[in-house]
């Protein structure tokens, strides 16, 4: 008789977790064992689940780890649903929130709900865009956009010096131009007595190239 409620509660439940009992084991079983996210997120689940009444925390369990499974193999249809509802979710509490700020009679209430609802609107945007992210996987864009963008910076702060070179160096040519024009007094006067050194410059550099 033993054995036979043995085989039925086996039969029932065949992927409850078990711990193990055996001796000095027993509390790294049970350690392990309460840290699988399976284990964690059940009792979580079944703590905030009170609308349907008590929930089996052998059943969460088997149901959590079976859609950690499905996503660690690939399939993400159960976290695009999530995701989408919790979405349609935030979007009520905003809403909500909003209505019931503009029908507050002090300022204090009116900050208190639009700050609220504002923070739940921010959190269906971000949902909305973890969804987009799961629907459209582009992690080579972001990695080659944020590349160009250091490269950019990188650039444009080596480009500064040249930038000032380049400014600098027209005005410095402005004023050589200016201050040789300043120094052209027309024709060149002829050698005398009273300027013997005119005639050694010309035969020199040449009287005609005024380009110094």
């Amino acid at each position: 008789m033993t054995s036979k409620g043995k085989s039925k509660a086996v039969k029932s439940s065949p992927k409850t977790p078990t711990v193990k009992t055996d001796g000095e084991d027993e509390a790294v079983a049970l350690a392990q064992f309460s840290l699988r996210p399976s284990v964690k997120g059940a009792f979580t689940v079944q703590t905030f689940s009170k609308a349907f009444g008590e929930l089996d925390v052998a059943g969460l369990i088997n149901e959590l780890s079976d859609q950690a499974r499905m996503a660690r193999n690939g399939d993400l249809k159960r976290a695009e649903s999530m995701l989408m509802v919790q979405a349609h979710t935030l979007d009520a509490i905003f809403n909500k929130l909003a209505v019931k700020a503009a029908s507050s009679e002090y300022l204090n209430q009116f900050e208190a709900n639009m700050r609220l609802a504002l923070k739940a609107q921010s959190q269906c945007r971000a949902t909305l865009e973890a969804l987009a992210a799961i629907k459209n996987p582009q992690p080579l864009a972001f990695v080659k956009q944020a590349n160009i963008a250091h490269n950019q910076q990188v650039n444009n702060g080596a480009a500064e010096p040249t930038r000032a070179k380049e400014i600098e160096n027209p005005q410095n040519e402005l004023l050589e131009v200016q201050h040789r024009e300043g120094l052209d007094f027309g024709t060149t006067a002829a050698a005398g007595g009273s300027n013997p050194a005119l005639e050694a410059v010309g035969a020199l550099n040449g009287t005609a190239d005024d380009r110094g």
